[in-house]
């Protein structure tokens, strides 16, 4: 497993977090909405952009 992979899988990770984590303060009425906002948006581009990293980047045997 190359080093671009694996930041993508951290990456992907980080962003299934935010969103879940904005998602669950969205149902309970806890934060501030502009936190929320801010948390949600940063969470959607570590996901798109960890899945990115992962689906381009080739298998290389060395």
């Amino acid at each position: 497993m190359n080093l671009k992979r694996t930041f993508g899988t951290i990456l992907t990770v980080l962003g299934i977090i935010g969103l879940i984590y904005t998602g669950v303060c969205i149902i309970q009425h806890n934060s501030n909405f502009t936190t929320l906002t801010v948390i949600g948006i940063i969470g959607v581009f570590f996901f798109f952009t960890g899945i990115s990293l992962v689906r381009t980047t080739g298998d290389e045997a060395k």
